[in-house]
C-alpha cells in the first residue's frame, strides 16, 4: 500500500488469458454451456489502483480505447468491489483506476481480470482479511474468467470453465496478438455457434457428449514445445465467429504466411493470437503484421495471477 496526498493506494494487476483449446458442450439449465477449456495467462496487464471513498466508482487510462465502458454498477470491476464489501460487511466505498491493456470484448477476459485485481485490491484497502478461497467464490460468481485471471499460470476449467484445476506448462510459449478495431459479444457468438449446430443434422453433433481437453494439449504444455502445442490449437467458438466477422480469416491466413506456427482466435474473438516459435519469430512476426497495418503486440505466457504490486 501507498500513499497519495494523504490517501492510501493499493495497486493489483491481473493478467489476460488465451484459451489454447476451447471445446463447447451442451447449453446447461442456468442458459451456458458446458465447456472444456486450457487457459493460459499471457503478459498484457490490466492495473488496478484503489482508494478509499465513500461510495463506488471507476475511471480507466491506459493503451486501449476505453471510452465505451460502462462506469456504473454494471462494470464488472465494481460488481467485485460492491461484493466483497456486502460479504465483509463494509460499509465504505472505492474509487478505483484502471490501466487497461487487454482488449475490451476481445475474448482475453479484460474485464475479468479487472475484478480479479479489484478484489485483492479492496481486500488490502480496507483489511477485509478474506481467505484465497473465499476471493475465489466470489470471483466465480462474478462470471467465468475471472478465477481464472485471479489464480493465473494455466488451468484447465471445466463447468463454465470456472471450475479450475492446474496444469503443468514448461517455459515461456511466445504469442504475437492482432487486435482488432472493433469487439464481440461473448453471447452472440456462442448463439452463432448454437444456430450452427441447429441448422446441421444431429449425428454432426451427436449428443454433445461431455467436452474434454485433449491429452496431447495437456502434454504439449508440459513439454514447454510450441510446435506440439500448435498442432493441438482448438476453439469450437471460432468458426461462429468467423461467419460473425469474416475479415478474421484474412488475418488468420496472413498470420500463418508470415511465420506463425499456427493462428487461433482467443475465446469468442475477435483477437487473433498466433503462437510462434521463439523470440525473434514473435519479432518477425510482429514486423510483417504491422506492415499490413494491422495493429499488434507481443505476449508472453504463461504469467501469474492476479497480484498485489509494491509502487
Amino acid at each position: 500500500m501507498t500513499m497519495t496526498a494523504g490517501a492510501p493506494v493499493v495497486h493489483a494487476r491481473a493478467p489476460g488469458k488465451i484459451n489454447v483449446f476451447l471445446k463447447v458442450g451442451a447449453v446447461m439449465e442456468d442458459g451456458y454451456h458446458d465447456l472444456a477449456t486450457a487457459y493460459q495467462a499471457v503478459s498484457l496487464f490490466e492495473e488496478v489502483r484503489a482508494t478509499p471513498a465513500t461510495d463506488f466508482s471507476v475511471e480507466f487510462s491506459g493503451s486501449i480505447d476505453s471510452s465505451g465502458l460502462a462506469t456504473g454498477g454494471t462494470n464488472l470491476a465494481i460488481k467485485a468491489a460492491r461484493a466483497l464489501a456486502r460479504k465483509a460487511g463494509f460499509r465504505g466505498g472505492v474509487h478505483l483506476e484502471i490501466e487497461k491493456n487487454v482488449p475490451i470484448a476481445g475474448g482475453m477476459g479484460g474485464g475479468s481480470a479487472d475484478a480479479a485485481a479489484t478484489l485483492l485490491a479492496c481486500d488490502a484497502l480496507w483489511g477485509t482479511t478474506a481467505t484465497k478461497d473465499e476471493l475465489l467464490a466470489i470471483a466465480a460468481t462474478l462470471g467465468a474468467d475471472v478465477p481464472f485471471s485471479f489464480t493465473g499460470g494455466t488451468a484447465i476449467g471445466t463447468g463454465r470453465g470456472d471450475q479450475l484445476s492446474p496444469a503443468l506448462a514448461k517455459g515461456k510459449f511466445q504469442w504475437v496478438l492482432t487486435l482488432a478495431d472493433f469487439g464481440m459479444s461473448t453471447p452472440g457468438v456462442y448463439q452463432e455457434l448454437d444456430r450452427h449446430r441447429d441448422r446441421h443434422a444431429q449425428d454432426i453433433f451427436p449428443a454433445q457428449h461431455q467436452p474434454s481437453v485433449d491429452a496431447n494439449v495437456l502434454q504439449a504444455l508440459r513439454a514447454g514445445d510450441p510446435h506440439m502445442l500448435a498442432d493441438v490449437l482448438h476453439n469450437d467458438l471460432q468458426a461462429p465467429a468467423l461467419h460473425l466477422a469474416p475479415g478474421l480469416g484474412k488475418v488468420l491466413q496472413l498470420g500463418e504466411e508470415n511465420g506463425a506456427l499456427a493462428g487461433i482466435l482467443s475465446g469468442s474473438g475477435p483477437t487473433v493470437a498466433f503462437l510462434v516459435a521463439d523470440a525473434d519469430s514473435a519479432l518477425e512476426l510482429q514486423v510483417a503484421l504491422s506492415a499490413s497495418r494491422l495493429r499488434v503486440v507481443r505476449a508472453t505466457g504463461p504469467v501469474h495471477g492476479a497480484r498485489l504490486i509494491n509502487d
